[in-house]
């Protein structure tokens, strides 16, 4: 297995992200892609990341592999990229030989470990309310609602995703009108679901791989956000919704 990109940049973003969610998981290379679906310990996130075969210069595998790595220290190294970077990946005697090259060429190697867990399984879900706007847009309201309270509602009419929040006294509120940035596909009126603030102030740095997100829920239902960069990247989230109690 040898793989080498030339835009190390979506692997060094993707995985900084990911770290932050996941501790180990496990990397499936195959023909098509470098893929990885993983769920965060307390079994509230799932995080599906790919960059296509076709993204990297050289893509040369003879069989499938699975990696599984640290995060923490797999974005340790990647750390270490710069700006003008190729990165290279390769297997080594159980090890991961990671190859940084510009002006100098810098090796790194890092032990593949065993994670005593089946396959993760990608859900099939269905959603009533589909969005899509500039990632800065969800940010921004990710940002204003965490004032006030530690979960966040999601709302949708034919042509508003309103966002907001509760705390003891205060009470934020969002409104994002459709317009020729967001997108707003509702199947009925007032489609409402309550997630964590903490939880999705670490999903939504996905925007540094995409401008733009699509935003998917139901009534009391999992969220799921996508990050696409066509033909570079991709990062989805699929997130458990919160409980209402009031």
């Amino acid at each position: 297995m040898k793989l080498t990109l030339a835009e190390p940049k979506y692997m060094k973003d993707g995985i900084s992200i990911i770290s932050e969610i996941v501790t180990e998981a496990t990397f499936k290379v195959t023909k098509n892609s470098f893929k990885l679906v993983a769920m965060d310990p307390a079994n509230v996130a799932m995080v599906i990341f790919q960059i296509p075969a076709n993204a990297f210069v050289s893509y040369d595998i003879d069989k499938d592999e699975n990696l599984t790595l640290n995060l923490n220290n797999l974005k340790q190294v990647f750390r270490r990229i710069k700006g003008n970077d190729t990165l290279t990946l390769e297997m080594e005697e159980s090890k991961l030989k990671i190859t940084l090259q510009s002006t100098s060429k810098r090796t790194f190697f890092l032990p593949l470990i065993e994670l005593n867990e089946g396959e993760q399984k990608i859900p099939e879900l269905s959603f009533n309310a589909v969005i899509e706007t500039q990632s800065s847009i969800l940010n921004d309201a990710i940002d204003d609602v965490d004032v006030v309270g530690e979960s966040v509602n999601f709302m949708t009419t034919e042509m508003i995703f309103g966002i907001s929040s509760k705390g003891d006294l205060s009470k934020a509120e969002v409104e994002i009108p459709a317009d020729n940035v967001t997108s707003i596909s509702s199947t009925s009126e007032g489609i409402k679901a309550k997630y964590s603030i903490e939880y999705l102030k670490k999903l939504i740095q996905g925007s540094k791989l995409s401008e733009k997100v699509k935003i998917k829920f139901s009534k009391d239902y999992p969220l799921k956000l996508e990050y696409v960069t066509k033909d570079k990247v991709e990062l989805s989230f699929i997130l458990a919704p919160r409980v209402d109690n009031d």
